[in-house]
């Protein structure tokens, strides 16, 4: 079974048990309303008591009967009670529609079905019988179950039925919306009791459910399936505008504010905008310099949990992102972006003034502070400015005499780790760097370049004094030094 299918499994056993509590609830509503009216009917029958005449459409002696046995209820009194009254009159319409039946099939008369009621004004007020009472509206009413035939359908019992059925859905609705699950731990309450149940996993710590393919754990089936998209893949949801697809509609939301410009969250401090509530509020801890998140292992502190998580990794050596093209790891989702631009070349961003492009946003940013000639990063000791925050952690090191990268074979020590795998290849002998000229290969990228201009006789660097020009910078440095005692 797919995940999508188990999804769907889920989400038709949810549905079927809402359906369950909507239908009890209609039930029981039902039944109210139909109490509701079955008083109310009474209270009609006590108060006003029309006194009309059902008459059944057939013979004369039909009538004939039905007369007497409206006589003899009337000669029974008022000293009976009222109910009693009414079900000995139910009885006795029994009796009444039996005999009916039994002579309609005697004398092969087709019984219509028809009941005709007939209003006070209709009827003939001679007969001492008949009781003065206001003229009821002339209904002619057809009935499928004789059993309803002395219901009289008046326009005040529609009233008071509607009147009734309004206030049953006023208290239903006032039900569906309140909250009557609380939690009886912090004290939230929910309207429905899936709800409290999923929320309960927060206290408890629950997960059932568990990836098959990497055995993570979930509290909802919903963050499982949104998990499983990262190991298949897909990514159901389409940005319209460019094209782009998301795993989580959350992420597509995010992103179709980069299309409108839309940044509700600003800073009250320097006033900056942001489309996140989560960046805003690590951009704040810039301000305040807070750091709750702390590594268990090494103390070290971070603003933002994701950053957390992340260097978590350097001391488990998790590494959960893999291409599929080559099969190297990575320990964050954007190294693996980048990373996959190697197979396929793409190289999004462009530099406006002299066309360079870059498969990465950062590579692209320090480019571009060639041309600003901007320097972001300073030494709060020196004032010496840097154009990367790694240039400056490696600068702090000289004031500091930090040198945490050394070699096994040797032991030297060295502040960048880059000058530790440079020194490296002094063991292994490996020179990655080959000359497309002459073949001789080098060790370091600035030893490739130096020897590439004694084939081009390029010479970049120039003395301000004489204007002496040399091909390498080390060879600038020693004819300075000759000017100097010149000046000496």
């Amino acid at each position: 079974m797919t995940s999508v299918q188990a999804f769907r499994d889920f989400i038709t056993q949810r549905l079927t048990a809402a359906a369950v509590d909507i239908s009890s609830l209609f039930e029981r509503t039902v039944v109210q309303y139909e109490e509701e009216l079955d008083r109310q009917r009474r209270l009609l029958e006590i108060t006003w008591k029309p006194e009309i005449k059902l008459h059944r459409i057939g013979s004369p002696k039909q009538r004939q009967d039905e007369k007497q046995l409206w006589l003899q209820d009337r000669d029974a009194g008022p000293q009976e009670e009222e109910e009693p009254q009414l079900s000995q009159v139910k009885e006795e319409e029994q009796e009444e529609e039996e005999e009916e039946e039994e002579q309609e099939e005697e004398e092969g008369d087709e019984d219509t079905g028809q009941i005709e009621m007939i209003p006070v004004s209709h009827v003939d007020r001679t007969h001492p019988w008949i009781k003065e009472e206001p003229e009821p509206p002339e209904v002619t009413v057809h009935l499928e179950d004789e059993q309803f035939a002395l219901q009289t359908d008046s326009l005040l019992e529609t009233f008071s039925r509607e009147q009734s059925f309004v206030r049953q859905v006023d208290d239903t609705s006032l039900q569906s919306n309140d909250k009557s699950y609380l939690c009886e731990l912090c004290g939230k309450s929910f309207r429905q009791q899936g709800s409290l149940l999923l929320h309960m996993r927060t206290h408890t710590g629950e997960k059932p459910y568990s990836c098959e393919a990497c055995g993570k754990a979930f509290s909802q089936p919903g963050h499982l399936l949104v998990h499983k998209r990262t190991h298949t893949g897909e990514k159901p949801h389409r940005c319209v505008t460019c094209g782009k697809h998301f795993s989580q509609q959350g992420t597509l939301l995010h992103h179709i504010k980069t299309h409108s410009g839309e940044k509700p969250y600003s800073c009250e401090t320097c006033g900056k905008s942001f489309r996140k509530q989560g960046n805003l509020l690590c951009h704040v801890r810039t301000h305040t310099g807070e750091k709750p998140h702390a590594c268990a292992i090494c103390g070290k502190c971070f603003s933002d949990k994701g950053n957390l998580l992340r260097h978590r990794r350097i001391h488990t050596g998790e590494k959960p992102y893999s291409c599929l093209t080559c099969g190297k790891t990575f320990r964050q989702q954007g190294s693996l972006s980048c990373h996959m631009r190697t197979h396929t070349g793409e190289k999004p961003h462009s530099c406006v003034i002299c066309g360079k492009s870059f498969s990465m946003q950062s590579s692209f940013l320090f480019h571009m502070r060639t041309h600003t000639g901007e320097k972001p990063h300073s030494c709060e000791v020196c004032g010496k400015s840097f154009t990367k925050q790694s240039y400056l952690l490696c600068h702090m090191r000289t004031h500091t005499g930090e040198k945490p990268h050394s070699c096994e074979m040797c032991g030297r020590s060295f502040s960048d780790k880059g000058n530790l795998l440079r020194h490296m290849r002094i063991h292994t002998g490996e020179k990655p760097y080959p000359c497309a000229m002459c073949g001789k290969s080098f060790r370091q990228q600035s030893s490739l370049s130096c020897h590439v201009r004694t084939h081009t006789g390029e010479k970049p660097y120039s003395c301000n004094t004489c204007g002496k020009t040399f091909s390498q910078y080390g060879n600038l440095f020693v004819h300075r030094k000759k000017h100097v005692k010149l000046e000496s």
